[in-house]
């Protein structure tokens, strides 16, 4: 494994100590509030409002500056920021983050506030992960088609139907996951075409449909949860899930473009929708061609799905099975730079504009001209689109500014991922690149 690290400083001025750390007197313009008496819940009410008007106005990181503000108003409205549960209440609703990895929930936002504050400012460590061939393959011979996060752990899936897994913390590879064998229907049909984290599990895909569930505290230990029919659903060209929900987005078959299942007991639950039938045969290119971008599926929210193909975008209710919104594009797009993620989804057209919009009502939000924009992917904050010459360029969501490029150049890239930490990319030679923005 090869490191090389940049400048990983932290901002002296962050925003983010000020929910919780020592402030100056108030002014004497203030200090008449200081013997009235304001109920907790009132304040923490509006400190909550507060917070939640900066995000929607001047982006996530402009939550802190402002809650100190109301911090300093006086000595009583400074106490509230002592408490917890209003720093649990911020950190899901600006950082859309549930579980706790700090010690407490004003940590656990600091901590969030400080890595978004890194991304915008480039400060990172750069990473290069490398991984044992498989047994009957060398590296060469594989390519990486799909990737996937959680707060420990990388996943790498590839064409041969394989999984490796990363711990983050070490940078190292812990183990290989293997679909169970079967008749092939074309080269690629066992090709992996999505994959997640699901608690301790790893879900993953292939083109023929197969669905496969393994233990990431077991190493090399899978069970087949679905076997896949393409002459009755067509090919899998992606597929995403949750906790609570896993979707197929297929193409080949009339009318059977979606397939949801319940993420618990992994029953099927729907299938039905017209999203990819006019990629019909596109889709069935995918077993002897891997080239081409088909469709991307995407889970926004717990409830909300998003799927996209180069003609059209559909926002799907999971819960209710129907859909909410949908649009036909004028110009075609690139559905590898195609993303949703929470409240937001962005898309790159044929003449390299990107357009970010809001999941629930398709919305525009902004819209900035991308370089490049054949992959892409986004996380609460920011997009990043590969750009020609194997580089890596940064907009941030809110107004489309672009922020910068990454300083290595990793050539042509076939799969990208990112989440509110970390951005993982592998290239067409096959080394996994990670960089990470966590706060230090």
């Amino acid at each position: 494994m090869s490191t090389t690290s940049s400048s990983s400083s932290q901002d002296g001025g962050d925003g983010g100590n000020g929910g919780g750390g020592e402030f100056e007197g108030p002014s004497h313009s203030r200090q008449r509030f200081n013997h009235a008496v304001w109920p907790e819940p009132f304040l923490e009410a509006l400190a909550t409002q507060i917070a939640i008007d900066a995000a929607r106005t001047f982006g996530r990181l402009a939550v802190a500056p402002a809650l100190t503000n109301l911090f300093q108003v006086c000595r009583t409205w400074r106490t509230v920021s002592q408490s917890d549960l209003l720093w649990q209440t911020l950190t899901r609703r600006i950082w859309h983050r549930n579980n706790l990895l700090h010690p407490t929930w004003h940590d656990e936002y600091i901590y969030r506030h400080r890595t978004a504050t890194n991304f915008r400012r480039r400060r990172y460590i750069y990473t290069t992960l490398h991984f044992p061939p498989n047994e009957n393959n060398t590296n060469e011979s594989l390519s990486c088609h799909r990737l996937a996060l959680s707060d420990y752990h990388l996943a790498a899936g590839f064409s041969d139907g394989s999984v490796c897994l990363f711990h983050l913390p070490t940078r190292l590879h812990v183990s290989t996951f293997h679909p169970h064998q079967r008749n092939h229907l074309g080269p690629f049909s066992r090709a992996v075409c999505g994959l997640f984290f699901s608690d301790n599990r790893l879900i993953f895909a292939s083109l023929d449909g197969d669905i496969h569930v393994a233990s990431v505290n077991v190493p090399g230990a899978t069970r087949r949860a679905h076997l896949g029919d393409v002459v009755t659903d067509g090919v899998l060209v992606d597929f995403a899930g949750c906790n609570q929900w896993w979707v197929g987005l297929y193409a080949g078959i009339p009318n059977r473009a979606f397939h949801v299942r319940n993420g618990t007991t992994e029953e099927l639950i729907f299938i039905g929708g017209t999203l990819t039938d006019p990629d019909a045969v596109i889709g069935w290119h995918l077993l002897t061609d891997l080239r081409e971008h088909v469709g991307r599926i995407r889970i926004a929210s717990q409830d909300l799905a998003v799927g996209f193909t180069s003609s059209k975008v559909i926002v799907f209710d999971l819960t209710n099975q129907m859909i909410l919104g949908e649009e036909d594009f004028a110009r075609r797009i690139n559905v590898g730079a195609a993303d949703a993620y929470d409240k937001a989804l962005v898309f790159v057209n044929s003449r390299g504009v990107a357009n970010v919009r809001h999941v629930r009502n398709l919305q525009e939000i902004c819209r900035f001209r991308a370089r490049g924009g054949l992959l892409g992917c986004m996380n609460g904050g920011y997009s990043l689109i590969s750009t020609g010459g194997g580089g890596i360029r940064v907009w941030e969501l809110d107004h489309g500014e672009d922020l910068y490029i990454f300083r290595e150049r990793i050539g042509d890239t076939t799969a990208m991922v990112a989440d509110e930490r970390y951005v993982a990319a592998c290239s067409n030679d096959n080394t996994i690149h990670l960089w990470d923005f966590g706060a230090r």
